[in-house]
């Protein structure tokens, strides 16, 4: 199961069955299957005051997932994604809202199925694997 709500943005703009679908391609090609994953759009100032309260960090991010189990197969998480942070990004790097903001919803994903974005490798390999799900949503021409 895979939800997508608000806490203090309006729904960004994107199609529910077509993501649910696309993350279940990713996951699956991974080996891996969905649980529940619960994605929460909010604000730049919304998500700092999570990241702080529940991680105890005081600074902007684009996303932070909450991982409900920790079974290894089977992925479950919540997401909380700012969607002011989608915005600077995609300015700053170039690319569109829409592609962006599918970067980062996939990107969680990645890091429930194993990939992470510490060193300079795992940044390099985080970037593979999510131009690799951006082309399975979009097609070569994103």
């Amino acid at each position: 199961m895979i939800r997508f709500s608000t806490l203090d943005v309006e729904m960004p703009p994107i199609e529910p069955a077509k993501v649910k679908a696309w993350i279940g391609k990713v996951v699956e090609k991974h080996g891996k299957r969905v649980g529940e994953l619960y994605y929460y759009f909010c604000s730049d100032e919304k998500l700092l005051e999570i990241n702080r309260e529940r991680l105890g960090h005081d600074f902007y991010t684009d996303i932070v997932t909450f991982p409900l189990t920790d079974c290894e197969t089977v992925l479950s998480s919540e997401f909380c994604i700012s969607l002011d942070r989608i915005a600077e990004n995609a300015k700053t790097f170039g690319r569109s809202y829409e592609s962006e903001l599918h970067r980062v919803i996939i990107h969680g994903v990645l890091h429930l199925i194993g990939f992470d974005d510490h060193s300079e490798e795992d940044v390099k390999m985080m970037r593979e694997k999510e131009e690799e799900a951006l082309e399975i949503f979009f097609g070569a021409a994103f």
